[in-house]
């Protein structure tokens, strides 16, 4: 039961930017949340719930949203954000011969964006989206699983300390997937991150970037004390 009421609350703030920023900065009242959350929480489980029970979940779920400490802070605080709109991706199935396509496509465009994935079972390669007729031509038909455009890509650039740093991609990850946004692919080569989306989501995903890495370069607030 009581899980019940923590998994509906987190999934509430989970929804909720304003909430997530009250518990990331730490001036959100823990009681007034608790209070905000309780209609709907009662709405969604069908019966009244205890407000104590709701504290105890917001305090729970404020772990998810602490404020960027260490070397993750500092991670993040030396990362740009590059943008590149107009980009597709194609998925074929791994083969030899599939291989060798892609190996000739790096050769025959050298200097347009590309970028390949390589799985157990498949291909999967993002790039210009200029390039997407002559691409697809390259392979036959029953080996495309699956090909898109309108996508765009966000690079992260960040200090060479992240290469030893845990924890500094999912963050880039979290504070996307808290805005709803679906990532298409993502990969990592040396300090940068590249993470594919839809292109009528890059705005909400750089503005989230944007203000987690200006979160990161605030300097140190004091710690203030918290009534529940």
């Amino acid at each position: 039961m009581v899980n019940s009421i923590s998994r509906t609350v987190q999934n509430l703030i989970d929804s909720n930017l304003s909430l997530q920023d009250a518990l990331q900065r730490d001036y959100g009242n823990y009681s007034a949340i608790a209070r905000m959350l309780k209609p709907k929480v009662e709405e969604r489980l069908g019966r009244n719930v205890k407000l104590e029970s709701l504290i105890t979940s917001v305090k729970r779920a404020r772990a998810d949203y602490k404020p960027l400490k260490g070397n993750i802070a500092e991670v993040v605080a030396g990362s740009v954000i590059n943008i590149r709109t107009d980009v597709a991706k194609v998925s074929v199935e791994k083969t030899k011969e599939n291989l060798e396509r892609v190996r000739q496509i790096l050769v025959s465009f050298p200097e347009e964006f590309f970028q390949v994935i390589e799985g157990m079972s498949a291909i999967t390669f993002v790039f210009d989206q200029k390039l997407f007729n002559e691409i697809c031509s390259m392979f036959r038909e029953k080996d495309v699983l699956d090909r898109k455009r309108n996508l765009a890509t966000i690079t992260l650039r960040s200090p060479d300390k992240i290469v030893n740093t845990p924890g500094c991609v999912v963050t880039f990850y979290n504070t996307i997937s808290r805005r709803h946004i679906n990532i298409e692919e993502t990969m990592s080569c040396s300090r940068d991150t590249i993470i594919v989306l839809g292109m009528k989501d890059v705005s909400k995903a750089f503005a989230a970037l944007t203000d987690l890495i200006a979160e990161a370069r605030k300097p140190p607030e004091r710690a203030t004390s918290k009534t529940p």
